[in-house]
């Protein structure tokens, strides 16, 4: 009995404290609000607003037809996830002036419309030695099996799927066929996520020969507005509010031509006054640190003009 005693005693002597605490700091609070504005008065700055939405657009000259809800919407929806997808935007905006410098003038040596120069920003953000989950390589993520269909070398050794002039090639060859094939651009871009012979068995199933009326999957209905709200928003970036100071320059290289064996790149890379990790930057598609040619063939190796600018 007596320790239940002493315990309430002390239950209630600390409940009193505590009363006359927060009194206390009651009335010494000295802290004033300021009465939120009304009305008129209230100024809002938000820091995120609705998106600039394109009265018109069109890929590869083909018009978009956004004066339908639900392809005004699924365009509204990519640029919103764009253009507030801020470190990857701007990256891709600082990166691609060099990219766009090799791939624009391929693409128009093959009759290859210039907007697909976006298809190749939203598979692989211009990185030439990005490898998907699934496999697939380099700025326009080619499959192993498919890079070898399109005449690429694909080995341990040498691996041209990360070589960005002869990736665009085989890119270029894909897509001349399926223009070939469909007599669209945007639907031969659209090919490009889910192959030519799916989009053709659903054209037949759905008996449909227009890209914005095919249900596809959520992937392949989303690709081309991908690629469209890339191509809005590189081409008109103070718009989304990307101002880039930076944009990386075109780097002047000279290329030399290997046809033997080579033993070691880095002595190679040495012989040529640039470190192996140099030799390996401007060309990813050396897989291993030598190289077996007994067929003697002719390989062209790219080393930087400005090689100060990498010691």
């Amino acid at each position: 009995m007596k320790k239940s005693s002493t315990l309430l005693y002390l239950c209630i002597v600390v409940s009193l404290l505590n009363i006359l605490a927060m009194g206390f700091y009651a009335r010494h609070d000295k802290t004033t609000y300021a009465p939120a504005p009304s009305g008129s008065q209230a100024k809002v700055s938000p820091m995120y607003s609705d998106i600039f939405m394109p009265q018109a657009i069109d890929f590869a000259g083909e018009a978009v037809p956004l004066q339908r809800l639900d392809v005004r919407e699924a365009l509204k929806k990519e640029l919103i996830v764009n253009a507030y997808l801020h470190s990857h935007t701007i990256q891709i905006l600082e990166t691609a002036p060099r990219i766009f410098a090799i791939l624009e003038p391929i693409l128009k040596a093959r009759n290859i419309p210039d907007d697909f120069k976006y298809l190749a920003v939203i598979e692989s953000r211009l990185d030439p030695q990005i490898v998907s989950p699934s496999g697939a390589v380099g700025i326009w993520q080619i499959m192993k099996e498919t890079g070898r269909e399109l005449k690429l070398e694909v080995n341990q050794q040498v691996d041209e799927r990360y070589h960005i002039e002869k990736s665009t090639e085989a890119a270029a060859t894909y897509l001349q066929k399926a223009y070939e094939r469909f007599g669209s651009w945007t639907l031969a871009a659209a090919s490009y996520n889910a192959g030519i012979r799916f989009l053709t068995k659903q054209m037949d199933i759905q008996k449909e020969n227009n890209y914005y009326n095919l249900l596809l999957g959520e992937e392949t209905e989303r690709y081309v507005y991908r690629i469209l709200a890339l191509k809005q928003i590189m081409t008109h970036p103070w718009k989304y509010n990307f101002h880039i100071r930076y944009s990386a320059p075109s780097e002047p290289i000279e290329k030399v031509e290997v046809s033997t064996s080579v033993k070691s790149w880095a002595d190679f890379a040495q012989q040529q006054g640039i470190s192996y990790k140099t030799l390996k930057q401007f060309n990813p598609w050396l897989r291993k640190p030598e190289l077996h040619n007994a067929r003697h063939k002719v390989y062209q190796i790219d080393i930087p003009k400005n090689k100060k600018l990498y010691k």
